[in-house]
């Protein structure tokens, strides 16, 4: 580089030109240098090039039909934009960007900037794109005065760094910046719309936190998507991808960020979130309502109408119109109007931002919130919480509203608008529907109510009867009234089934193919032949209806590839029963522990990864942390190609507080149970990465963790006359210290399933030992997230170090505890104490027999 500096200035733009026409590039360009797209047409417009030719620096029209260009880098190989100088500012094809000591500037036909780097306090020496994209002003030392790196706009690309502070932002289709934002935050990625979230990285389901430390920047890499800390040795959050040689990742003009990569001549995309369209802010425009299905459509909602296209969006019905911001020139007709009202929104509604902000205020009734709204110029409409009196304002700009998978608790939407009559002619500023009636209205008025009364009684005798009849058909399911379910309104819940319904899709609950703590499965048909498992849920005492239903609508709307959907529910009398999708597989039980043909290693690993996958969504990933409470292969469901899915997820929650007493039956099971269940310690979500340990120690033995071997023969002398005789002992095995014995020593294969029959490497095995020993441990904060168990099992995350120190507890239990059965063949199966220590020196048992043992009594437990 240092001959080009002695190289006369006058002649610097007559050599590149020369250079560039030839087809030739350099990666520099030194002042004074001049360029428009006429300049270098027959190259369409490209100027620079990195050194191999990656990227290149162009004046482009990117879109053939307009007449706007703009200065650009491009990803050579696809001709994908990463960067734009100008995108707010366009030039014609005549106008120049110039490069000068003081910077580079753009102007128009007419020599008017339009846009330029900032001041420096040292002079340009020359303008340079490496390979990795990054447009470099430098002084004569080679330092960095400048870095289009440094000023992103909607993409990053390899070796970008995204710091703390920063933000993408889109890019409309005429390339002017749009109104989201990805922004960086100490502890997490967050989209926004004008100041709005709409989504959060930490949240999504294919990302997992790995770490506390505060973020410091985001970047992409051959592994995947990452928020990384401590100078970039901490990996904060992390989404793992395919590897791949070039990826970008950019905030769509939709509002969707992607992560895609590049291969050979095509795109792929790897990463898209959110994954819902109803979930981007504007999607239907101001007020539209989203509804999601294979692809979303728009309405607009009830007592609304589609505006004109000056206003877009919709628009209340009749003689009212929406507030304007408070910074707009016209916020003063609403200060002067005559009222103020709120046009109430359907159920099951809701809207973006009330996931992701507080409250403004708690415990308030709904005029307390529409008079905090009235009363603030800023705010548009509200969101309120008939029981827990929860008052969300809506400020500054509105949205779109959907049509809630997910809908809490009895929240409800009003949207703020203004009369445009006098308030005489509008009573009543909750009900926007009443209007000024006309003069013929008010004389056909009473001939019109006295067939509406007429209809009416006859519509209410004709349900009398019904409702007798179905009474009847119900009999031994406890009477009915006519309202049963239309009493309990819950936003969100699943559809509901008659028990009527169920009682012949099940047949008369004729085929039963479960059962558990919480009830019995049968096998169902419904008319359209769609194929369910009925569970009939028992135990749950006195249960309110509306207690019940506010959970079902919390766990019917999670949704996860790794969790059993629930398709619907019946609440009628003291009848409790949920409908879920048909596991065809049946559960992990089943496959693992059973006589069928045995699970592959790869359909192990499959397995655990999509069990910790569905427990990584129900810890991290939901809008209420759910902690399962009973992870274990009975819970754990199998469907086509062994996914796994987890079932019963949340019902822990449906139990009230007199119902203590089923703490260790309905809470876990025995041999899963965390050891903080025991002390009465405080229950968190390591209580299921215990369960999920030991699940994984049994998907490597194929066995119990807990399993009787084969007898033994052992001669016992006589207490009289020396004689002896022959008994057989039946020893119980604790697998977890075993698989902690063979872990200290390293031979990981001496604990794999015999049926595998060395279809599996020493290497894969550790895998799963050391993460399950990691998930075991004794201390809570010792072990791992969910989120960091899928980053283990997939390779991402390099494999955690179980403390020795907190499995301890796994010794004594398995030595100190100790007691086998020892039972005598042709006798009444009386039992006997065996203690390890008559074992602990029997040389001729070999490392599969000299397991450490432990009483039935304290590790078995309902299934």
């Amino acid at each position: 580089m240092g001959s080009f500096l002695f190289i006369p200035t006058v002649f610097l733009p007559f050599l590149l030109f020369i250079l560039v026409s030839g087809g030739s590039f350099s990666e520099f360009i030194y002042p004074d240098f001049s360029a428009s797209y006429f300049h270098f047409i027959d190259n369409a417009g490209a100027f620079l090039s990195s050194r191999n030719g990656t990227f290149k620096a162009a004046i482009v029209n990117p879109d053939a039909n307009q007449h706007n260009f703009y200065l650009c880098i491009i990803h050579t190989a696809s001709n994908t934009i990463i960067w734009t100088a100008n995108r707010d500012a366009s030039i014609s094809a005549s106008a120049e960007m110039n490069l000068t000591a003081k910077g580079i500037s753009i102007s128009d036909d007419d020599g008017n900037p339009v846009w330029s780097t900032p001041q420096f306090k040292s002079s340009v020496s020359a303008l340079l794109l490496n390979e990795m994209g990054n447009l470099i002003l430098l002084d004569q030392f080679n330092h960095s005065l400048w870095e289009s790196f440094q000023n992103p706009r909607d993409t990053i690309v390899y070796g970008q760094h995204l710091p703390v502070g920063s933000f993408l932002s889109s890019t409309l289709s005429n390339f002017s910046t749009g109104d989201y934002k990805l922004v960086l935050s100490g502890s997490d990625a967050i989209l926004q719309w004008h100041g709005q979230t709409y989504w959060k990285l930490s949240m999504d389901t294919s990302a997992y936190t790995n770490s506390d430390a505060i973020v410091e920047y985001m970047a992409i890499n051959g592994t995947g998507l990452q928020l990384l800390g401590r100078n970039g040795t901490v990996v904060v959050i992390q989404v793992l991808l395919s590897p791949s040689d070039f990826r970008i990742a950019k905030l769509d003009s939709s509002g969707k960020f992607i992560v895609q990569s590049f291969s050979g001549t095509d795109w792929k995309q790897e990463f898209v979130a959110p994954t819902g369209d109803c979930q981007i802010p504007s999607v239907c425009g101001r007020l539209g309502l989203c509804t999601a299905s294979t692809t979303h459509s728009c309405s607009c909602p009830v007592n609304f109408l589609v505006g004109s296209q000056d206003t877009g969006g919709c628009v209340p019905s009749g003689s009212y119109s929406l507030p304007v911001p408070c910074n707009s020139t016209d916020n003063g007709s609403q200060l002067n109007s005559p009222a103020v009202s709120y046009f109430r929104l359907d159920y099951g509604t809701d809207y973006f931002s009330n996931i992701f902000f507080d409250p403004v205020r708690y415990g308030v009734n709904l005029s307390t919130c529409q008079d905090l709204c009235s009363k603030d110029c800023s705010c548009l409409g509200i969101f309120y919480g008939n029981s827990s009196g929860s008052c969300y304002t809506l400020k500054d700009v509105l949205g779109s509203i959907f049509v809630s998978e997910s809908a809490q608790n009895d929240r409800l939407g009003y949207i703020k608008a203004l009369v445009g009559s006098t308030p005489s002619n509008f009573s009543d500023n909750k009900n926007p529907s009443r209007k000024k009636f006309p003069v013929v209205a008010l004389v056909l008025l009473p001939f019109s109510g006295f067939f509406l009364l007429v209809a009416l009684g006859f519509l209410l005798w004709g349900r009398r009867g019904q409702s007798k009849k179905r009474d009847i058909k119900l009999g031994h399911f406890g009477s009915l009234s006519s309202g049963d379910m239309d009493a309990v309104y819950i936003p969100g819940l699943p559809r509901r089934f008659d028990l009527e319904e169920l009682e012949v899709a099940t047949d008369g609950f004729k085929t039963l193919i479960g059962s558990g703590g919480f009830g019995v499965v049968y096998k169902a048909v419904l008319p359209d032949k769609t194929v369910v498992a009925v569970k009939k849920i028992m135990n749950l005492g006195v249960q309110g209806k509306k207690d019940f239903c506010t959970e079902i609508a919390i766990i019917g709307n999670i949704h996860h590839a790794n969790l059993v959907k629930l398709k619907g529910f019946c609440a009628q009398g003291r009848q409790r029963l949920l409908v879920y999708e048909y596991m065809n597989r049946g559960s992990l039980d089943r496959s693992l522990f059973g006589t069928g043909p045995v699970l592959e290693w790869q359909e192990r690993l499959d397995i655990a990864l999509g069990t910790a996958r569905g427990l990584a969504y129900l810890h991290s990933g939901c809008e209420q942390k759910i902690i399962h409470c009973d992870v274990k292969p009975e819970n754990i469901l199998l469907h086509d190609q062994f996914q796994a899915k987890i079932s019963d997820f949340g019902l822990s929650k449906l139990l009230t507080p007199e119902q203590s007493s089923l703490f260790t039956t309905m809470r876990g099971t025995r041999g899963y149970l965390a050891p903080e269940w025991l002390t009465n310690s405080a229950i968190s979500e390591k209580a299921d990465v215990y369960s999920f340990g030991m699940v994984l120690l049994e998907l490597v033995s194929g066995r119990r963790n807990t399993l009787r071997l084969q007898s033994h023969s052992l001669n016992n002398s006589g207490s009289g006359g020396g004689q002896s005789s022959s008994s057989s002992v039946s020893l119980l095995v604790y697998f977890p210290l075993f698989a902690l014995e063979m872990h200290e020593q390293g031979r990981y294969l001496e604990l794999v399933d015999l049926r595998l029959e060395g279809r599996v490497t020493s290497e894969e095995v550790e895998k799963f030992v050391r993460v399950a020993l990691c998930c075991v441990q004794e201390d809570p904060t010792l072990r791992p997230s969910t989120n960091t168990v899928v980053g283990m099992l997939e390779g991402g995350i390099p494999l955690g170090q179980p403390n020795l120190e907190s499995l301890n507890f796994l010794r004594f239990i398995g030595r100190g505890f100790t007691e086998a059965s020892m039972i005598d063949e042709g006798t009444d199966q009386n039992e006997r104490v065996l203690y390890p220590e008559a074992y602990a020196s029997t040389a001729t048992m070999d490392s599969r027999t000299f397991f450490s043992y432990i009483s039935s009594q304290q590790v078995s437990g309902p299934r």
